[in-house]
Parts: C-alpha cells; structure tokens; sequence
C-alpha cells in the first residue's frame, strides 16, 4: 500500500500530508478520462460497429472486461446501463425491470433528473431469494434514486394454472400488469436456462426438458434454445413475450462471456433496440456464436 502511494505521489498523481491525502488535478483528469483510454486500448468503438452490422439493434454499448471474472466490469454495466436510461426516460415515463444482480448494479448507479419523475414497476414476481434482487426491490432502489414511484406486483415468479386463473382476476394484479403493458422502457437481462431453472426451483421433470431439449437462454419466463426456439413457458404473472411492442424502448444488459450462448439464442428468439454487454461477450459473439 505504502509503495503504491509513494508512487502516486511521485507522478503527482495525489497530494499527501500529514493530514491525509486527495486526488490531485492531474490525477482527477486521469481518472475521468480512464474509460475512454480504455475504449482506445481495447479497440471497443470498433467492436461496437461490427455488431451493429450484424446485429437488428440501432446501439450497442461496451463496457472493457469480463464480469465473469471481475465483478468491477458488472459494475461498468451498471454504470452505462444507468447513463442509457437516462437519456431515454422522460418524466411520467413508464419503465418495467427484471431482476438480477446486473438489473441491481444499474439501479445503483441511476440519479435524478431534474423535472423528471418516471414510474417503475417490476417486469415479474418474486424468485423467492436474494431480496435485493428481486424485480421489486430494484425497482424502489430505481424510483429512490431518481426521485420517481414505484408499484410493486405481489406475486410469486411462478404459480400453478389454478392459481395463476384467480390471481390475474386480482384488482391490485390486473392493475400492475396493465401498467407493464403500457411501459414505454423495458429493462432486462438475459440467464442462463439450466441456471434460471433451478434458482426457480424446477423440478427434475423440468431439468431433464430443458436439457433434452438444449435450451441454452432465458429471459421473460420463456426458455430458448440456440435456434430461437421456445422449449418452455412459465405459468407466471407479468411481462410477456407480446408485450414486448415496437412502442416499447427495450434495453437488454447481459455480462460474462458464460452468457454469450444466451444472447446470440436471444436474438433469435425476440428483438431489442439497445443492447449493453461487456467486451467478453462482444469478442465471443463476433468469433464463435452464430448470429
């Protein structure tokens, strides 16, 4: 720690005194340009024009790294997930948002804007773990942040036929899934099948499909396989594939090159109009993922 200061301190990069120590002038211009020098070193620019030729999106923003292995690159996401929101969201903007630890680390980074008060609601139910990645969760962290509102859907992330009949009946349900459907920004990520499925609980009957069929992705409650193709729905109370209109703005953020397989299947499977990866997946998609 010591030598790393002295260090610093030798390029001016901080001030130290008996007091502590601070960024100095040069440092702080060093640390606000750090991403674009990256972006320069990694060739990102680049890679973002190659997948817009190939990819039906009209942006594609990435972030350097691999959150596979650095959970510093999810926060990146988060970060230019965050900046994209902001730019697209007006005030009384209807925004729906899925859960996740990436939907999570894009709620961190939002901020207020002046004049503008957006209404968030979740995309789905609950999974039933992780509280602070619940769809319901980051969406009061999101209205707190940007001194917006928020309505939450008090449902599981998945119900029996029976009871999925009687709660879509719930004034409080049909009220929420009615202001899903009229969200102008959709907000999601991208999971892997197997992985989804079992953090929902499936049981070994459903395992084995998704297996025997090769789904590979997941987003919305619908599995996919490489092709496109859906191999199952869930029985549950939320966002839904036809939902998903051209009206809609929708940002799909996805990290980790374990993911690629995912995305490229997504693109298959449905559209989005931005998409916000990090470089491992660009670099994965370009080379070896079929698009």
């Amino acid at each position: 720690m010591r030598s790393e200061i002295e260090f610093l301190d030798e390029q001016g990069l901080v001030e130290v005194t008996n007091k502590g120590m601070w960024v100095s002038e040069d440092g702080r211009s060093i640390v606000e340009t750090y991403p674009d020098i990256m972006r320069e070193i990694s060739d990102l620019d680049n890679l973002e024009t190659q997948l817009l030729n190939v990819l039906p999106v009209h942006k594609v923003k990435i972030v350097p790294g691999n959150s596979d292995e650095d959970d510093e690159v999810k926060a990146l996401l988060g970060q230019a997930a965050a900046q994209e929101l902001s730019q697209r969201v007006q005030d009384n903007s209807i925004v729906t948002v899925t859960g996740g630890s990436t939907m999570a680390a894009v709620a961190h980074h939002m901020n207020p804007i002046d004049q503008v008060r957006p209404l968030f609601v979740p995309a789905r139910g609950g999974l039933g773990d992780m509280h602070e990645y619940q769809a319901s969760s980051i969406c009061v962290q999101m209205a707190k942040q940007m001194n917006g509102s928020y309505r939450l859907l008090y449902v599981p992330d998945t119900v029996g036929k029976d009871i999925y009949s009687k709660m879509m009946e719930e004034p409080a349900v049909k009220d929420v899934i009615s202001l899903i459907q009229q969200a102008d920004i959709v907000i999601h990520g991208i999971g892997d099948a197997l992985k989804m499925a079992r953090r929902r609980q499936a049981d070994d009957e459903q395992i084995k499909l998704l297996k025997d069929q090769s789904a590979v992705g997941e987003a919305f409650g619908y599995y996919f396989d490489q092709n496109g193709k859906t191999i199952h729905q869930l029985n549950s109370i939320g966002m839904t594939k036809e939902f998903l209109t051209e009206d809609k703005t929708i940002m799909t953020v996805a990290g980790g090159s374990s993911k690629s397989q995912a995305i490229s299947a997504f693109f298959k499977w449905g559209s989005t109009d931005v998409l916000i990866i990090d470089e491992a997946i660009a670099r994965d998609l370009l080379t070896h993922s079929s698009l």
